[in-house]
């Protein structure tokens, strides 16, 4: 699917372009669309042909084209997320999921494209946050954490401006540490740590330090009233040292009858860390809004 700025986005469906709702999956900073392969398996494995997934590589991220440093911003994943939408389920109700900057995604097309929320009949913000991320300490010092905030995302960016993605995959300590130490909690599959080094080793540099930009202003907390009503789930790990649990209560709190759940033991990576409990809580959602559904009419004889 081609953008509006003329970027070609990689896009992946399942499902009939009839189903009666329609499952959309946004994944997170410097992954692409495995981050969400468990729920995808485990949707299509418990509801087959009735619903329709979409899923996305986001701009600058995994087969999608790479973009520009200044284009590289919250809002414009939002246009390119509601232009997704537009193209392959452009009526009809949606249940909407959002990892990390996904999550956040979802917050700025609240204020892009309120169309679109108003189909949400169900939600799920995934080790995401509303704002006030230069704040976050990494589970460090507050002077580390100044430093380490600033200079992880520049290093990444360097490596990928200097080194080949193929010196970089023979030889990625550096990626292994990061993912080791800052991404995920006390339960990490070495595939799940493999895939998402391979991920962070696939972004541009632009994609690094432009979204790191943006992360910094970031701050949609009115927006998240939008979604009052839609029943919602907030999920994120007590070992999140990117999005912690405090800033999961301030979204739970900025949308009402939202429910948060703490997972223990987890890091940032839930949709892969805890993939069961995630799939759980889609299940949930989904079978709350096909349970929505208008009765079906009988003619009279």
């Amino acid at each position: 699917m081609r953008t509006h700025d003329g970027l070609e986005l990689h896009v992946k469906t399942f499902g009939p372009d009839d189903a009666p709702l329609t499952v959309v999956l946004a994944h997170c900073w410097t992954a692409d669309v495995r981050d969400w392969h468990y729920q995808v398996h485990d949707l299509l494995a418990a509801y087959g042909h009735e619903v329709r997934i979409l899923t996305w590589d986001h701009r600058g991220h995994g087969q999608s084209d790479a973009a520009e440093i200044d284009t590289c911003t919250i809002p414009a994943l939002a246009r390119d997320m509601g232009n997704v939408i537009d193209a392959y389920a452009p009526d009809g109700p949606l249940v909407l999921a959002g990892h990390s900057i996904g999550g956040m995604t979802m917050m700025a097309l609240a204020e892009e494209r309120p169309d679109i929320v108003s189909r949400a009949r169900g939600a799920l913000f995934v080790s995401t946050s509303s704002g006030r991320l230069g704040t976050v300490t990494l589970g460090l010092p507050e002077i580390a954490a100044a430093r380490v905030r600033s200079t992880l995302p520049r290093v990444l960016a360097l490596r990928a401006a200097l080194h080949s993605r193929t010196r970089r995959r023979r030889a990625p300590a550096i990626e292994r540490q990061i993912v080791r130490r800052f991404l995920f909690g006390e339960n990490m599959r070495l595939s799940d740590q493999g895939l998402v080094v391979d991920q962070l080793i696939n972004c541009p540099p632009a994609t690094m330090e432009g979204f790191y930009r943006d992360f910094l202003v970031h701050d949609r907390l009115e927006a998240l009233a939008a979604y009052d009503g839609v029943p919602t789930r907030v999920l994120v790990g007590d070992r999140d040292v990117l999005t912690p649990v405090p800033h999961a209560r301030r979204l739970s709190g900025g949308i009402a009858d939202a429910r948060l759940l703490i997972v223990p033991g987890a890091g940032h990576m839930l949709t892969l860390e805890c993939s069961d409990l995630v799939s759980t809580q889609l299940v949930e959602l989904v079978d709350e809004a096909l349970s929505q559904r208008p009765a079906p009419l009988h003619a009279v004889v």
